[in-house]
């Protein structure tokens, strides 16, 4: 009697899958349970934060960067979640599971040179500031119109506001720079070594600010004599009228409360001082908002026109030669776009009032 072949069907098949076939079942923890905080400081990899409740002379905590969040940057201002240990404890260590969506992104370049990696490197000065301060001095050094002319750029850029703050009052006076901005809505205080610093405590009140400026201008002195716990080294002016670096790193400072108030005081930023404010990252068209009185001559320019000084038809040389615009203020703007060019060494830009 002959033997029924037996029929096979898909269910008498075992697959093993591989290892490229398998399902992945990890999922990525929500972190519910992560709580806020606010990063003051970083150094090599360990960032400084505090938490929103906590009081002046509570230890801050030290926390690390999740592996999770891949390549996402952290820095001074940013505000993330928390897990781990954040009592504050010595030792203590908690992670940054996650970075909130930032207000605002104050950034500079190291050059204005597209072409070389070092123009191109772009260095986030912190994160979600309300308010610039460009602290600069009338004298020794005297006042660098160019370096103030580059951060306006990179204030508006940001959507922060720009404050100037003008030191050493007491050696000199504010007519020149005055003069120089005077069509020009940018508010401005004057700083003297014995001078009451009310009224620029309340233009700080209950904003994240941050101060830059020029080494030698007396930033340091400046945010001593605001943040007298921060004991901020200070330099001093060379003999070329050059200062030295003194702050080596952004941080954060949280101003004393004011007194008789409930105001929140505000915080403040310290960044090292700067030779130079690289705008690579700043369009060319972009480079104008720092220029706001000679926006309007623009739109009569012809199309696509690059304003530059041999630009045939530019309308910004008739607005100033009518007498609508300081002719410095053009010539400010047209070496931002020559050494965004590559045509200017900003190192040796020529300035109305004193290096750039």
């Amino acid at each position: 009697m002959a033997t029924r072949r037996r029929e096979y069907d898909e269910e008498d098949v075992r697959v093993r899958p591989g290892r490229s076939s398998r399902p992945r079942t990890r999922t990525r923890p929500q972190h519910a349970d992560a709580v806020e905080g606010f990063v003051v400081a970083v150094d090599r990899g360990r960032y400084t934060c505090v938490l929103p409740d906590d009081e002046p002379e509570t230890p801050t905590v030290t926390a690390m960067r999740a592996r999770e969040l891949g390549r996402r940057s952290v820095v001074v201002g940013d505000r993330v979640g928390l897990v781990g240990d954040t009592s504050g404890a010595d030792g203590a260590l908690a992670r940054i599971v996650r970075i909130d969506e930032r207000r605002s992104v104050l950034r500079r370049t190291a050059d204005d040179d597209e072409t070389t990696p070092e123009g191109r490197l772009e260095r986030v000065v912190v994160a979600n500031a309300d308010q610039l301060v460009i602290v600069g001095s009338l004298s020794d050094p005297p006042p660098r119109t160019g370096f103030i002319d580059r951060c306006l750029v990179a204030a508006y850029d940001a959507g922060v506001e720009p404050l100037l703050c003008l030191t050493k009052a007491d050696l000199a006076g504010p007519e020149a720079v005055e003069d120089y901005y005077a069509e020009l809505d940018l508010r401005h205080v004057l700083v003297r070594p014995d001078s009451d610093l009310t009224e620029l405590r309340a233009l700080l009140a209950g904003r994240i600010s941050v101060l830059v400026g020029h080494s030698g201008v007396g930033k340091s002195t400046l945010v001593n004599r605001l943040v007298p716990a921060a004991d901020r080294a200070v330099g001093t002016v060379s003999a070329i009228g050059r200062g030295r670096h003194t702050s080596t790193s952004a941080v954060a400072l949280r101003l004393p409360p004011v007194p008789d108030t409930d105001t929140d005081p505000g915080w403040i930023v310290d960044t090292p001082g700067v030779r130079s404010f690289g705008l690579a990252h700043v369009s060319a068209e972009s480079l104008l908002h720092g220029f706001p009185d000679l926006v309007e001559a623009t739109a009569d320019c012809p199309a696509n026109c690059e304003h530059t000084a041999d630009q045939e038809g530019c309308a910004l040389d008739a607005w100033v030669a009518a007498g609508k615009a300081d002719p410095r203020r053009l010539a400010s703007y047209r070496r931002l776009l020559a050494s965004r060019a590559g045509e200017t060494d900003l190192r040796t830009e020529a300035d109305p009032h004193g290096a750039a």
